[in-house]
């Protein structure tokens, strides 16, 4: 049998609520990049999911508030780089607003369909929109892989209790 939670402590649903029970929730980081009209554009994400194997589709979450909502919103590619526990400083940068995400000491070159693809990271992935579904302040974008690189090495970044992690032993 399993104790049941003490209901003295509930709080009703808000988005304070939500962000406290998440941030005892670990996610793996993630960087999401595309072509902007000025330049290139990114976002850190820690909402990036699986969601099917055949076709190979992923989802995240973006703020239509976002910078980087725009380009997402129009352009038809976009990049996905999973981040190893040595880039938590590329993490902070590509979530930091206003910070010049792609220059130096971020390298980064032009890859397929003009996506802005990310060296030095676990995994990276072009990926071609296939929906954008609203969700209240924010759309959850599905994309289905097109190519990519699975083959970086290193151990992954996670996000805890308001900070870029690494996996311990």
């Amino acid at each position: 049998m399993t104790a049941s939670p003490d209901l003295g402590t509930v709080r009703l649903a808000s988005p304070d609520l939500l962000r406290s029970a998440f941030r005892r929730h670990a996610a793996g980081v993630a960087v999401i990049t595309a072509r902007g009209d000025s330049g290139p554009v990114g976002f850190t994400a820690t909402s990036l999911t699986s969601v099917s194997a055949d076709p190979p589709l992923l989802s995240f979450g973006i703020g239509t508030g976002a910078s980087s909502w725009p380009a997402i919103a129009e352009r038809d590619h976009l990049g996905v780089h999973i981040l190893g526990e040595h880039q938590s400083e590329l993490a902070a940068t590509f979530a930091r607003s206003g910070a010049d995400r792609f220059g130096a000491p971020t390298v980064w070159r032009e890859g397929p369909e003009g996506v802005p693809v990310l060296d030095g990271v676990l995994a990276w992935l072009v990926c071609r929109i296939v929906g954008r579904v609203p969700a209240g302040d924010h759309r959850i974008v599905l994309a289905e892989v097109v190519l990519g690189d699975p083959s970086g090495s290193g151990r992954p970044l996670l996000y805890h209790q308001g900070c870029f992690n690494g996996l311990r032993d």
